[in-house]
């Protein structure tokens, strides 16, 4: 999943669960001005903050990575 689909759906799921940008920084421990950058599109949020936010949205963060296909 790209960075913007990734940004895309934690935002939804905070505007589906009625979170504020405000709330959502005071739950997570992130600042308010990262959260509006990273909806945004203009901040590059750490994998650490994407884990706390997607904590407090009630998802599940999984990290794939795969080895090329080496024919």
């Amino acid at each position: 999943m790209h960075l913007s689909m990734l940004i895309n759906t934690i935002k939804v799921r905070r505007e589906t669960l009625n979170v504020s940008q405000e709330g959502l920084a005071q739950l997570s421990g992130v600042s308010l001005r990262t959260i509006k950058q990273i909806e945004s599109g203009k901040g590059n949020p750490t994998l650490s903050t994407i884990e706390l936010l997607a904590d407090v949205l009630g998802m599940e963060l999984k990290l794939v990575i795969k080895k090329p296909d080496t024919k």
